[in-house]
């Protein structure tokens, strides 16, 4: 999803953070819990944090980035000039899917296409790729659902939100309790599309992220 971001951001150099069990990481074990992930992955960036940064992150992604610029000021290290969250409620409040990971099988996956959206027809008519989708789903849902937030000083980097307006998982106002987590500007955008609207409403989002970094930098 992300490769195709390349070029977009005029002069903004794109890092991805590959996790355990998926694309180049595909034999490590699968993470089931944040914030050993997140102590992880602060140890691996820090050495690289030598410019000026921002972290961009969709739906389970914008916790592991709300967290990791957490864990940067825990360390005293050099802090994002901007926080860009996509598709996830504010982690001080509810949510209300904590428990989907501990469905059985069936349930799991009819409660998942739910909430995101139907599988696709090649991921059902492989078992085997099946499994391994629904294994990483799992892995992932139950990271956040056993995700349990810790108050702390909000951010004093801006935030910048992103909510699909026909994403039925997330509320206005659970993307505006973001604000609550900066001292900074905050920036609630709606773009249309459902909870993937970052594939379906790309050059909207990559638009007003390169006009924010622009202006920062």
């Amino acid at each position: 999803m992300y490769h195709a971001w390349t070029g977009h951001l005029q002069e903004i150099e794109i890092c991805l953070v590959n996790l355990p069990g998926r694309d180049k990481r595909i034999k490590d074990a699968l993470q089931t819990r944040l914030l050993p992930l997140i102590e992880e992955l602060t140890h691996a960036l820090i050495p690289q944090l030598n410019k000026p940064f921002a972290f961009f992150g969709h739906s389970m992604g914008a916790l592991i980035a709300f967290e990791t610029a957490r864990q940067l000021r825990r360390n005293g290290a050099l802090q994002p000039i901007q926080l860009f969250i996509s598709a996830r409620h504010a982690p001080q409040r509810v949510d209300p899917y904590a428990d989907l990971y501990q469905l059985p099988e069936q349930e799991f996956i009819d409660g998942t296409e739910e909430l995101f959206g139907a599988l696709p027809e090649a991921v059902k008519q492989e078992q085997e790729v099946l499994d391994l989708f629904m294994s990483i789903m799992r892995a992932d849902l139950t990271m956040v659902g056993t995700y349990a937030y810790m108050q702390e000083l909000p951010l004093n980097c801006p935030i910048s939100v992103f909510g699909g307006m026909q994403d039925h998982s997330i509320t206005e106002r659970d993307l505006e309790a973001w604000c609550e987590q900066t001292t900074s500007l905050f920036n609630l955008q709606m773009l249309p599309g459902d909870h993937f609207f970052i594939q379906s409403s790309r050059a909207a989002l990559l638009k007003h992220m390169t006009k924010t970094l622009s202006s920062l930098l």
